[in-house]
Protein backbone atom coordinates (compact mmCIF):
# COMPACT_ATOMS: atom_id res chain seq x y z
CA UNK A 1 0.00 0.00 0.00
CA UNK A 2 1.20 3.30 -1.18
CA UNK A 3 -0.04 6.99 -0.11
CA UNK A 4 0.67 9.88 -1.66
CA UNK A 5 -0.76 13.55 -2.19
CA UNK A 6 -0.91 14.94 -5.76
CA UNK A 7 0.70 18.07 -6.49
CA UNK A 8 -1.88 20.41 -7.49
CA UNK A 9 -5.28 19.82 -6.76
CA UNK A 10 -8.27 18.04 -7.70
CA UNK A 11 -7.65 18.19 -11.54
CA UNK A 12 -4.32 16.96 -10.94
CA UNK A 13 -5.56 13.90 -9.41
CA UNK A 14 -8.61 13.33 -11.48
CA UNK A 15 -5.60 13.23 -14.57
CA UNK A 16 -3.34 11.57 -12.33
CA UNK A 17 -6.08 8.32 -12.30
CA UNK A 18 -7.06 8.85 -15.84
CA UNK A 19 -3.99 8.15 -17.49
CA UNK A 20 -2.85 5.08 -15.58
CA UNK A 21 -3.79 1.96 -17.34
CA UNK A 22 -2.37 -0.81 -15.14
CA UNK A 23 -3.90 0.09 -12.19
CA UNK A 24 -7.27 -0.22 -12.12
CA UNK A 25 -9.62 2.43 -10.68
CA UNK A 26 -11.52 0.57 -7.44
CA UNK A 27 -12.96 1.46 -3.87
CA UNK A 28 -11.80 -2.18 -2.52
CA UNK A 29 -7.65 -2.21 -2.31
CA UNK A 30 -7.86 -5.52 -1.24
CA UNK A 31 -6.66 -7.57 -4.62
CA UNK A 32 -3.80 -9.10 -6.80
CA UNK A 33 -3.89 -6.96 -9.20
CA UNK A 34 -2.28 -2.82 -8.88
CA UNK A 35 -5.39 -0.91 -7.94
CA UNK A 36 -5.92 3.20 -7.32
CA UNK A 37 -7.96 5.28 -5.68
CA UNK A 38 -8.80 9.01 -4.22
CA UNK A 39 -10.42 8.37 -0.78
CA UNK A 40 -12.01 11.22 -0.70
CA UNK A 41 -14.11 10.85 -3.96
CA UNK A 42 -14.63 7.28 -3.68
CA UNK A 43 -14.64 5.34 0.22
CA UNK A 44 -14.76 8.66 1.93
CA UNK A 45 -16.91 10.90 -0.01
CA UNK A 46 -19.67 10.69 2.56
CA UNK A 47 -17.46 12.07 5.32
CA UNK A 48 -18.23 15.74 6.04
CA UNK A 49 -14.97 18.24 4.68
CA UNK A 50 -14.29 19.25 8.01
CA UNK A 51 -13.36 15.62 9.54
CA UNK A 52 -12.09 14.82 6.29
CA UNK A 53 -9.49 17.35 6.85
CA UNK A 54 -8.96 16.49 10.26
CA UNK A 55 -8.01 13.04 9.10
CA UNK A 56 -6.05 14.66 6.22
CA UNK A 57 -7.95 13.12 3.45
CA UNK A 58 -8.47 15.97 0.72
CA UNK A 59 -8.82 15.71 -2.92
CA UNK A 60 -4.72 14.98 -3.48
CA UNK A 61 -4.77 11.97 -1.20
CA UNK A 62 -4.14 8.85 -3.50
CA UNK A 63 -3.77 5.60 -2.73
CA UNK A 64 -2.71 2.50 -4.51
CA UNK A 65 -2.48 -1.04 -3.92
CA UNK A 66 0.53 -2.73 -5.85
CA UNK A 67 -0.30 -6.05 -7.31
CA UNK A 68 1.91 -8.50 -8.83
CA UNK A 69 1.51 -7.14 -12.67
CA UNK A 70 5.54 -6.87 -13.96
CA UNK A 71 7.27 -4.20 -11.99
CA UNK A 72 8.59 -2.62 -14.89
CA UNK A 73 4.52 -2.12 -16.27
CA UNK A 74 3.89 -0.87 -12.82
CA UNK A 75 6.66 2.14 -12.86
CA UNK A 76 5.63 3.23 -16.40
CA UNK A 77 2.29 3.44 -15.73
CA UNK A 78 2.52 5.86 -12.47
CA UNK A 79 5.32 7.88 -14.29
CA UNK A 80 3.00 8.69 -17.34
CA UNK A 81 0.42 9.46 -14.81
CA UNK A 82 2.36 11.83 -12.78
CA UNK A 83 4.05 13.50 -15.78
CA UNK A 84 0.32 13.61 -17.02
CA UNK A 85 -0.67 15.61 -13.49
CA UNK A 86 2.35 17.33 -13.52
CA UNK A 87 1.98 18.84 -17.02
CA UNK A 88 -1.35 19.97 -16.31
CA UNK A 89 -0.07 22.68 -13.79
CA UNK A 90 1.18 24.79 -16.37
Amino acid sequence: MITFYCVGGRDQSAIFLQKLLVFALAESLGAVESLAECPSLMTHASVPDEQRALLGIDDTLIRLSVGIENCSDLIEDLDRALNASLNSLG
